[in-house]
């Protein structure tokens, strides 16, 4: 913990899912954590209430990702608060399913928005505003290797955040700031568990070797690896967090 203590970590999505379980475990590890949210304020209050309560440090900022001046002034935020960030964990995103032939423009400006928008907006913000020796943390996922139907959208936009991000971990040499990628499988959230058959839920759980579904614990571990001092030598990469499942 104390290699990590005067450290700020900001965490986009950070009210449920993943994204708290993130936000949880780096608070637990001595960060001091931002919890980046979209619309929820409540969810995010007793989030950070409870990283309070057990002796942590946590600020929420409401911002939608999709949106740079929100993004601008969520960094400000955070460096008035605490004077500066050192971590950034890119974990909001949207998916929105169908077939290719079926999806209309709506939907498809979405994903691009939140998605690839969105983690431009922050990634940008970053490569200027982030302490030297700091970690860039972005998600994608492992449809962009598994490529299933009706993933057409959603997995381009996690593979272009996976372009993004290599190609940041190289502009930002001299500074000692690693860029790295973490692309997640099946997770069992309420989010991906929410409309899907008990059936279908077991078969995608049997599909890796190990034969289950991943935790948000199980994201949020490799996330404290790749944010803690451990991780420090790992940059420009991509992390299939999936059991084995590609």
């Amino acid at each position: 913990m104390s290699a990590n203590q005067n450290k700020v970590a900001l965490v986009t999505g950070a009210s449920r899912g993943i994204g708290a379980s993130i936000a949880e475990r780096l608070a637990k590890d001595g960060f001091t954590v931002v919890i980046n949210y979209a619309g929820n304020a409540a969810l995010a209050e007793e989030l950070a209430q409870k990283i309070e309560k057990v002796g942590g440090k946590a600020l929420t900022a409401q911002a939608d990702v999709a949106d740079a001046e929100a993004v601008r002034r969520m960094f400000d935020a955070a460096e008035a608060a605490f004077g500066g960030v050192d971590v950034l964990v890119n974990n909001a995103g949207i998916m929105l399913l169908s077939r290719l032939a079926d999806v209309d423009d709506a939907t498809f400006d979405r994903q691009i928005n939140v998605n690839l928008k969105g983690t431009f907006n922050t990634l940008r913000e970053a490569a200027k505003r982030l302490r030297d020796g700091g970690r860039v943390i972005n998600f994608s996922s492992s449809v962009v290797g598994l490529k299933p139907e009706t993933y057409s959208v959603y997995a381009a936009t996690k593979a272009a955040v996976e372009t993004m991000s290599a190609i940041m971990s190289k502009e930002m040499r001299g500074r000692q700031i690693t860029v790295n990628s973490i692309a997640p499988g099946p997770t069992g959230t309420d989010l991906f568990l929410n409309g899907k058959s008990d059936e279908l839920i077991d078969r995608l759980a049997k599909a890796n070797p190990l034969e289950r579904l991943g935790t948000p614990e199980d994201i949020a571990g490799v996330v404290a690896f790749l944010a803690g001092p451990d991780g420090a030598w790992v940059n420009g990469q991509v992390l299939r967090a999936n059991g084995g499942m590609v």
